[in-house]
């Protein structure tokens, strides 16, 4: 007596999967689960059958498409036209930014519109025939390869893109509109530089103010190994510009025995061993703060870049460019530190303009 001659729950559980799998068994019930139960028969679409409704669904597709580039262009309109700082009331969220929710709604809508006119498309649109296909190895036979290209171009048939141009054009518009959102953002970057990062407040006879203590510098205020931070006289915080300009004009001012410096125009543009270079790390921008009184090495806390001040504040380590300007400075009449001009080069981070 054959396997087939035995009723499949007296068989090994191994041997009835077995038997299932060559057809023993081709309706789904309790015993046999994973049987293959058929397809239902197809039911044809309205639009399957009906141009003007094909048509309609056309028109929706279309008009959601259309409005994803009209909130593009609202996207980009609220971006140039909306102040930063405006606020409005909206019932019920309250007080928001008035940018921030424009630009949050229209890029939404924007988004949205592509998506829900896509779905829209395949699911009227596109052929909703069921197909059934044998799983096949995974490396692709000829035949294979040659099934999957004649697929392809029955799907691309199916999808009536050459035919339903107006969806076409409109998806094409939507599509080259919305990237369009993130090539705005970039005005975020600011402004082209220009000379603004070429001078700072520094000029000649500007004298130097402890940043902790608001009070002019004079030499006898430093000692041998310490070191100062320091801004332009005149500068205040209260001022309404002043994280601009410090962020330009900060400075280091570091007192070193006149014998341990070793560039000699650093010696120069300094006052008996006391030397002033720029706080604003070459690499990113970040305040140089560290400092090693043995080794006259002054440290970026944000990526270890290190700086000689004995040096010409040169980098000898990690990722800065070059080395931090130097301030010329001296002593004006009543004795107190003041430069002698502004720095001769750019200060913070290398830019394409810098040369």
């Amino acid at each position: 007596m054959s396997s087939h001659d035995i009723p499949e729950e007296n068989l090994p559980a191994e041997q009835a999967t077995h038997e299932r799998g060559r057809g023993a068994v081709s309706v789904a019930d309790e015993r046999n689960p994973f049987a293959d139960p058929g397809l239902p028969p197809h039911e044809h679409r309205i639009q399957d059958v009906d141009e003007r409704a094909a048509k309609r669904s056309e028109r929706t597709v279309a008009l959601l498409f259309t409005v994803s580039m009209l909130a593009t262009l609202g996207f980009i309109a609220s971006y140039v036209t909306i102040p930063v700082d405006k606020s409005t009331y909206i019932f019920p969220i309250g007080h928001i930014n008035a940018l921030n929710f424009a630009l949050g709604l229209t890029l939404g809508v924007a988004l949205f519109a592509i998506g829900a006119g896509a779905v829209h498309w395949a699911r009227t649109l596109m052929s909703d025939v069921e197909v059934a296909d044998e799983r096949h190895p995974i490396e692709a036979s000829p035949e294979v390869r040659a099934k999957v290209h004649a697929d392809f171009k029955q799907g691309a048939k199916e999808s009536a893109l050459g035919r339903r141009k107006l969806i076409r054009n409109t998806m094409l518009g939507a599509l080259t509109l919305v990237p369009l959102t993130g090539v705005v953002l970039l005005r975020d970057l600011g402004p082209l530089p220009g000379t603004s990062l070429r001078h700072t407040l520094w000029a000649k006879g500007k004298r130097l103010v402890n940043m902790n203590t608001h009070q002019p510098l004079r030499p006898e205020d430093l000692t041998v190994g310490s070191l100062t931070f320091a801004m332009p006289d005149g500068l205040k915080e209260t001022d309404e510009n002043f994280q601009t300009e410090i962020a330009k004009a900060a400075l280091m001012i570091v007192r070193l025995q006149p014998g341990d410096i070793k560039d000699k125009r650093e010696l120069d543009w300094g006052h008996e061993g006391i030397v002033a270079f720029s706080k604003i790390c070459t690499h990113v921008g970040c305040p140089v703060s560290l400092y090693e009184q043995q080794t006259h090495h002054a440290l970026c806390p944000c990526h270890q870049s290190t700086f000689d001040l004995s040096d010409g504040a040169r980098v000898i380590f990690g990722p800065a460019g070059h080395a931090l300007p130097q301030l010329r400075i001296g002593v004006d009449s009543e004795g107190y530190l003041q430069a002698l001009g502004d720095f001769e080069e750019p200060v913070g981070p290398a830019f394409w303009e810098r040369g």
